[in-house]
């Protein structure tokens, strides 16, 4: 009942998306969308393709080489963006045969009618520092996938690897951009850089204005992160003039390279985006500043002709917004869940055009947000209101109690005993834990079982732990 329910939904939100915000079906965008599978209420791949269509992506980016999503792709005109999984690298650098396998299982199956364009090799791989070993296979994995391709005389596919922004040792300002000390002592970039040049294949990197800005919000302004206002800031050494703090973050990446005898390989923007929202502790994650991040996002990358950045004038970078929906499976603070374009239902977070081409007057406005700024209050975890397993919820409820006088409360006889129900031990353990664990980093998620709150669950003589903020 639950999936048919959801097919109803999609399928009106397909015809809500065509009718609401795009005109000319002739015309796909060359932004294209990373398609996430990290939710337990996600649409089919078929209605997600079809809404993919319907939004006239451009391109979609997979994290691994589903066959079943490659195949519905077969026919349409989306460039499409495969991965070979952080955990295949190590035997696909070993072993040409495995590459060879690799591709023809991934690759050949499905190319040409299936319009591949990347193989990305692993994700975020020099971010891992607890699994060294990955580095060092991650370019003889790149190389090998490349010949088993050339192989086939298969020449319109690019290889490469997404990288996040810390593998940067400075950032700021662009022209001190510089790859960290670790992975250039290492020996790392360097054959990466020659790889990338060799093949002429992009620089992807994940970057995300979100993160630089909500960590620093005193120094950098909202409206700079978000492509708006008027500030700008011009680079002491290069001179450079900078409108907004993609441009900035980008070019501290270009510098990077150049540092390193590398002035023209090309970039792309693996994923980027901002978070639709998130836990009450997480600034600016509203839908608000979302819609205009990406809109004003889509308007830059999809300008004729291409605006680039000031290290790279009239450079066309292929961009892929983080993520087609909203994923509650994924672990972490609440932004984690909050990227999407799209409801599980299908039906658009708040309009936009991935085209480029509808005036800004077309799309719907949104209210004004109220979290840019610090939230100050008392905070409990409880459990989400759409929990549906007293099973599930009774097993994560037994973890919270392992730690040291997390429960002591709700044994029988102490003041938070009653009333006798599973949901509300679990509202009193999972309150504590985060109060007690909080500054060692633990969130209040529980496997998606819990949410931040500002009502006091409090109840006689029973006190609820909170988080005071």
């Amino acid at each position: 009942m639950f999936k048919e329910k959801i097919m109803v939904e999609v399928i009106f939100a397909i015809a809500f998306l065509s009718f609401l915000v795009f005109s000319d079906a002739s015309t796909a965008s060359m932004i294209g969308v990373n398609y996430g599978r990290l939710g337990n209420n996600l649409p089919s791949p078929y209605e997600s393709i079809e809404l993919l269509k319907t939004m006239k992506a451009g391109r979609v980016k997979l994290y691994d080489a589903n066959p079943e999503i490659l195949r519905l792709l077969s026919g349409t005109n989306l460039h499409v963006s495969i991965m070979v999984p952080n955990e295949q690298i190590s035997a696909v650098a070993a072993n040409q045969s495995v590459a060879n396998r690799w591709v023809r299982d991934n690759v050949l199956s499905y190319y040409p009618n299936t319009m591949i364009r990347y193989i990305l090799v692993g994700n975020e791989v020099l971010s891992n520092k607890d699994d060294q070993s990955l580095w060092y296979d991650l370019v003889p994995a790149m190389r090998n996938i490349k010949k088993s391709i050339d192989e086939h005389n298969i020449h319109n596919i690019k290889i490469g690897t997404p990288l996040a922004m810390d593998i940067l040792q400075t950032s700021f300002p662009p022209s001190s951009g510089e790859f960290r000390l670790d992975i250039q002592r290492n020996n790392l970039l360097l054959p990466l850089l020659r790889f990338l040049n060799w093949t002429k294949s992009y620089f992807f990197i994940d970057v995300y204005p979100y993160f630089s800005w909500s960590q620093n919000p005193s120094s950098i302004s909202l409206e700079y992160a978000l492509f708006e206002g008027s500030h700008t800031y011009t680079d002491p050494v290069s001179r450079y003039v900078y409108t907004n703090l993609l441009d900035q973050m980008l070019d501290s990446v270009v510098f990077a390279m150049e540092k390193l005898g590398f002035y023209s390989i090309r970039l792309a923007i693996a994923e980027t985006g901002w978070p639709n929202g998130g836990d009450y502790d997480e600034i600016g994650a509203n839908t608000y500043n979302a819609a205009t991040y990406n809109r004003n996002l889509v308007r830059r990358i999809t300008s004729q002709p291409p605006i680039g950045t000031p290290a790279r004038p009239e450079s066309a970078i292929p961009t892929f917004i983080f993520s087609l929906y909203d994923e509650n499976q994924k672990g972490g603070p609440g932004t984690e869940r909050h990227w999407g374009l799209l409801h599980p239902n299908g039906r658009p977070i708040y309009d936009i055009d991935l085209t480029g081409q509808v005036p800004e007057a077309e799309l719907s406005k949104l209210p004004q947000p109220t979290n840019n700024g610090p939230f100050h209050g008392k905070l409990w975890c409880v459990v989400t209101k759409d929990f549906v397993n007293e099973m599930d919820l009774g097993h994560v409820l037994e973890f919270a109690c392992r730690r040291n006088e997390t429960c002591d409360e709700i044994a029988p006889g102490k003041s938070c005993y009653q009333p006798v129900s599973i949901v509300s031990h679990a509202n009193y353990a999972f309150s504590s834990y985060w109060a007690k664990f909080r500054k060692d980093g633990e969130t209040c998620h529980f496997n998606g079982l819990a949410v931040q709150s500002t009502i006091d669950p409090s109840h006689g003589s029973c006190k609820f732990p909170y988080v005071s903020l």
